[in-house]
This record gives C-alpha cells, sequence and structure tokens, in this order.
C-alpha cells in the first residue's frame, strides 16, 4: 500500500521509531506493545474511506491486527485520501466515534513571520535531565481545553512522549527548540525527519506569552534550522482544522495540502 497523504507519512516517522509499522496490501497497522493507550501508536490506517457497511469489519480487523480491551481499550480508524467528502460515517459516529479532522500543511521553506518577536533568544534544547523537565513542565502548562483528562493523567502522557522524542534527538533525527523570554521558556515545538520529509510536533506557547509572536517566530526559525541540518526538502505541519494555530503557520509559508480524517472511539470509561 503506498501511502499518498504527508500527514500519514510523517505520522510515521515516530511510529517506526518507537513502534512497528506493518504494510498489509489494503491497511498500514501501527502498533505499540510498550505503550497500548497511546491511540496514534495504535492504529489502523486503510486504502480507502469508510462506507455504511464498514463498521463490524473494520472493528474486527482492528481486534484481530491491533489489540482488545483489556490491553487497548481505544479504537482508532484513518484512511489514506486526503481530500474531505468521500467518507460515509455516520454508522460510525452513531456508534459513539468521533471525527477527528486536521489540515495537513508544507512548504519547501518558510519565511519570518510578518511581526517577529525579537527579543527572545532561540535555541535548541540541551540534552540535560533539566532542561528536558522544563519542556515536559511547559506542554503540561499549555494543555488545551478539549484535552479533559486530569493533569496528573495528561503530565504521564507527556513524559512518555517525551522520552520518544529526547531519543530521537539523540539518535539525530531531529531536535527540540525553545523560545526564552528572560530565561523562561515561554514557547517550544519539535522537528524530525525521515531525511525527505521534517515533521512538526506539539507546537505549544505558554498562555502567559501568546499574542507576543513567539509561535510564528520560532517555527520559521526552528525549520529553517532543520533543513540546513537535515537538507529535509518539504517541511511539513499539521494544525487542528477548527483551531487559530494554521492561520499562524500560514503566516510563515505553510500551505494547507490535504485534510486528514479519523475516527476514534474512545476508551469505555474515559
Amino acid at each position: 500500500m503506498h501511502l499518498r497523504s504527508l500527514g500519514y507519512r510523517t505520522d510515521l516517522i515516530f511510529a517506526r521509531f518507537q513502534g512497528v509499522v506493518d504494510d498489509l496490501g489494503d491497511v498500514i497497522r501501527v502498533t505499540n506493545p510498550d505503550n497500548p493507550t497511546h491511540y496514534f501508536g495504535n492504529f489502523l490506517i486503510f486504502e480507502r474511506p469508510p462506507q455504511p457497511s464498514d463498521l463490524p469489519a473494520w472493528e474486527s480487523r482492528f481486534a484481530e491486527l491491533v489489540g482488545t480491551p483489556p490491553t487497548v481499550r481505544h479504537t482508532l480508524f484513518g484512511w489514506d485520501v486526503p481530500a474531505r467528502g468521500e467518507a460515509d460515517i455516520q454508522s460510525f459516529v452513531d456508534a459513539g466515534y468521533t471525527l477527528e479532522e486536521n489540515v495537513i500543511m508544507s512548504a519547501s521553506a518558510l519565511h519570518a513571520p510578518a511581526r517577529p518577536n525579537t527579543s527572545a533568544e532561540l535555541r535548541v534544547i540541551e540534552d540535560t535531565d533539566e532542561a528536558w523537565g522544563a519542556v515536559v513542565d511547559h506542554q503540561v502548562a499549555c494543555r488545551e481545553d478539549r484535552f479533559n483528562e486530569s493533569e496528573a493523567s495528561y503530565r504521564t502522557f507527556k513524559e512518555g512522549q517525551f522520552r520518544r522524542y529526547r531519543a530521537m534527538t539523540k539518535a539525530g533525527l531531529g531536535f527540540w527548540y525553545g523560545a526564552f523570554v528572560e530565561g523562561v521558556l515561554a514557547a517550544d515545538l519539535g522537528v524530525y525527519t525521515d531525511g525527505a520529509l521534517a515533521r512538526f510536533q506539539s507546537v505549544g506557547t505558554h498562555p502567559a506569552y501568546r499574542r507576543q509572536g513567539l509561535c510564528g517566530t520560532l517555527t520559521h526559525f526552528a525549520g529553517t534550522h532543520a533543513q540546513q541540518t537535515f537538507g529535509a526538502g518539504e517541511l511539513v505541519i499539521v494544525a487542528d482544522d477548527h483551531y487559530f494555530a494554521k492561520d499562524i503557520y500560514a503566516g510563515v509559508g505553510f500551505r494547507t495540502r490535504e485534510r486528514q480524517q479519523l475516527l476514534l472511539r474512545h476508551p469505555q470509561d474515559a
């Protein structure tokens, strides 16, 4: 199965590093035996969008190929069709699934935002426990309201996520970047690559430092640094279709290339 979607192709940069990716012909299986609760570490990407009669078969494939409760308690389906409007999802929605929609944006090069922040210090995060711990603290502080789990649960998730990012950094696959205001981490993000593509991750600005141009300024700095370091020909970033961040990314040169849709059923007791 040849993936067309930039979104899924760059998702798999991370899945392959910490998990298993299997091409089964009509579907790609992504599994992470070490972290079965990670949604994007355990899901299926189908070759075509869902149709009304697919629900039983798709759920059966997920149970067989990915897992079932109590080990894997969620269900997540994607499909390799960048254009929206071809999927018939009502039967899935009726069964308790939520439609997740993302905008996939890319650029061959970035430019500075119209109003850059010129006072912040922009740099790669140092490889120390203290520096990475500060990043986790910052990410927890930037948690969006739509994430309704407890802070303790969210922190546990972020700690696991950043163990992977730190390991990928040590493996030479990318960097984590920070914008510091008077020595305080105010914004951060990561960029990791497979050589040809470079994918941004977990862009966040602390609530106390928003509307100061930090996000666009750091995005431009990190993308330029990553391309100069790794030579990736295309930068890829993913934004929630209903969130303002996509306008910030457009302001430094990203353009919408496709829309990614997924169907997620949360654990029943979540």
